[in-house]
């Protein structure tokens, strides 16, 4: 289709987007010198359509609902106009990716990053429900991660706004997998639709997937009369318990049953972990986190959110070499995007030397294949770097210090470095052995193929075994190996 040069005042730059619905602009507008997004309807559906749910209707209500919002965790909306017979809504351009890319990469975050994930949603919502506006389509695709870990959430084309009917009350409007049972039932609904999907998002964030799932019917079933699985059983997910009352109660059937509000739900989310959330912005948690004592080999940790104050973009911590940090996020960067600059940052705060490092960032990489990848590249990185009392070059560590990297649920990483041969292949297949029996052997040999990276070996090793805890158990011994 032919792209306008103008909408309005503000000069088309380039395309980011196109859709069934209309295509999304990035723009520039003259008058305050600024880059905006332009979302517009297609002419042909931008009808005087006010019915419940018609493209125009919804269209419109984004305007009017995200227009009355202010708040540092919901896209501002600018100014609504039309021109050339295209609707366009000009709002604030932010440069990110939705939680739904992260999640569909299976990046895996720590139950620190969820809480502060949650933390700012949370408080998103609050705001809108303060100036009567409910979302009713809370979900990872509608939130979006910016690359300092500050969230925005987005597309209020079905909220409801208290004192105006833009949509019928009964009308039944979202997404299936994040419906509360009262969206499925046509019933009257209220904020607490917001406190359900926001429940959904965080069951999401533990276990990598939605509490239900299945055709729009069986989906209905479901969310209306089972109980989802507590997250702290899910198969890989490894939460701890405390998650589970949380989630439970935030997908109560009966709203009443729920929090009654955001911010009751924020403080229970704060009392599960024993201290208050800073909610000014997630970064402020990852990036201020203090260093942590040393820990054994293979031992998972769970750092409690920081209470310290910080601003985005926060320096590197200073005993490490800009270039290393660096190259660390271009290639943690190919596997879970923007987000791996602060995931680098929260890292080397609490890591002493590069081998450390770079298995400490194998944890976020949840999906097998892609952590693969991952230590593979690392392995290119940190393979000509031996191992000295002084640590490696930029990251200084103790005299006598072996380095080592956490284990979490699946994410598995070990210590990078260190010759794979054959006496190390022939003394894994008996650890190995323990917990899948005589196929161990083929299962070392096909480990070790295409690969000289010991990290990455003991990985594919770790992967044959399903249980979490038997795998921590083997790969506490693959570390002990000379």
């Amino acid at each position: 289709m032919k792209h306008p040069a103008q909408l309005g005042k503000y000069r088309i730059t380039e395309v980011l987007g196109e859709g069934a619905m209309g295509v999304v602009y990035k723009g520039f507008d003259p008058d305050i010198q600024r880059t905006v997004a332009l979302k517009t309807i297609r002419t042909g559906l931008d009808a005087e359509d006010d019915s419940p749910g018609a493209p125009a209707s919804r269209f419109r209500n984004e305007a009017q609902a995200a227009g009355r919002l202010g708040h540092p965790g919901i896209v501002a909306v600018y100014d609504f106009g039309r021109d050339q017979q295209v609707a366009y809504i000009a709002m604030e351009f932010v440069e990110g990716r939705s939680l739904a890319s992260y999640l569909t990469a299976k990046v895996r975050f720590t139950d620190t990053d969820i809480v502060g994930i949650m933390s700012q949603l949370l408080d998103a919502l609050g705001h809108a429900h303060e100036k009567g506006v409910w979302h009713r389509d809370v979900k990872p695709a509608n939130i979006i991660l910016m690359a300092n870990g500050r969230l925005k959430v987005a597309d209020f084309g079905i909220a409801r706004i208290e004192t105006q009917h833009l949509t019928q009350t009964h009308y039944m409007v979202g997404t299936p997998s994040h419906m509360a049972p009262e969206q499925f039932l046509g019933k009257p609904m209220d904020r607490r639709v917001d406190i359900y999907g926001a429940g959904v998002v965080l069951y999401q964030l533990l276990t990598g997937r939605a509490p239900f799932a299945g055709t729009t019917e069986a989906l209905m079933y479901k969310v209306v009369n089972d109980a989802p699985e507590p997250p702290s059983i899910v198969e890989g997910a490894d939460r701890p318990g405390w998650f589970d009352a949380i989630v439970a109660r935030a997908l109560a059937k009966r709203p009443t049953d729920r929090f009654a509000t955001t911010f009751e739900f924020k403080q229970a989310l704060a009392g599960a972990i024993g201290r208050s959330v800073d909610d000014s912005a997630w970064e402020q948690t990852l990036l201020m986190a203090p260093p942590r004592p040393a820990r054994s080999p293979l031992t998972p940790t769970l750092a409690p959110p920081s209470v310290a104050s910080a601003s985005s973009g926060a320096p590197p911590p200073s005993h490490w070499d800009k270039a290393q940090l660096t190259q660390a996020e271009q290639t943690l960067a190919r596997h879970v995007g923007p987000l791996a600059s602060v995931l680098v940052r929260r890292a080397a705060r609490e890591c002493s030397d590069l081998h450390e490092l770079y298995a400490r960032l194998a944890e976020q990489v949840a999906d097998p294949r892609a952590r693969d990848a991952f230590l593979g590249q690392a392995s290119q990185v940190t393979g000509s770097m031996g191992r000295t009392a002084g640590g490696t070059s930029g990251a200084p560590s103790s005299p006598g210090t072996r380095s080592t990297a956490g284990s979490a649920g699946s994410a598995g990483a070990t210590t990078l470095g260190g010759p794979l041969n054959d006496a190390l292949l022939d003394r894994t297949v008996p650890l190995l052995a323990q917990h899948v029996g005589p196929i161990a052997k083929v299962l070392v040999k096909r480990a070790a193929a295409d690969t000289d990276s010991r990290a990455m070996f003991f990985n594919r090793l770790a992967e044959a075994v399903s249980d979490p805890t038997a795998r921590e158990k083997l790969l506490k011994a693959l570390a002990q190996l000379p």
